[in-house]
Order: structure tokens, then sequence, then C-alpha cells
């Protein structure tokens, strides 16, 4: 279990996270993940899209620095490194609660 910020769009997560950590090394092992919050669990498949900074991923590394702004330049992640990377978890199944209301997907 690891927790991390996390961005959603059309049915994925994306996270910033480094090549080489211990988390990308499990993931390698096994892309089913879990990933839950206050209102929510699911299982997805894992991909990582590789370094932050190419030019495949500008599009949602934009979103990325805008979402985590707050925090993104704080000096914990290095943006010249090659192994810092964008994981994108698509969701395969999960429940979202509501209100009282159980939501399946």
């Amino acid at each position: 279990m690891r927790y991390v910020n996390a961005y959603y769009e059309n049915g994925a997560f994306y996270v910033i996270t480094h090549a080489l950590s211990n988390i990308m090394k499990h993931i390698k092992e096994n892309p089913v993940v879990a990933i839950a919050g206050e209102w929510f669990t699911a299982h997805g498949n894992s991909i990582s899209l590789g370094y932050f900074g190419k030019k495949e991923n500008c599009v949602i590394a934009e979103k990325l620095k805008k979402v985590f702004a707050e925090w993104i330049d704080n000096g914990h992640t290095d943006f010249d490194d090659e192994n810092t990377i964008i994981l994108r978890v698509e969701l395969t199944d999960g429940l979202l609660l509501s209100h009282g209301t159980r939501y399946e997907f």
C-alpha cells in the first residue's frame, strides 16, 4: 500500500513517480493495482507512460503541473531525471459511494 497524489481523467488515474522506486518494481511484476479514496475503491491496470518530460507526455504533464501546483516544485520531484515518470492506472472496475448510494462500475 502506498499513499500518492493522483489526478483522474477519462477512466484513469495519473501519478508522478520514480521509475526505480519499490512501487514500480512491484508494478512491473504485477501491473494490476487497487486504488482507493474516501468515497471509492477500484482496480486497474497500470501503465508507465515513461519520462515526465518526453514530448508524448506534454499534454498530461501540463495538467499534472496545474493540478499539483501546490507542491510540485517543492524540490522533491526532479524533472531533469529521466526516471521521473507518469504512471497511468486504467480502471477496470470499482465502487463509488455518494450520499448513501452505491454505484458499481
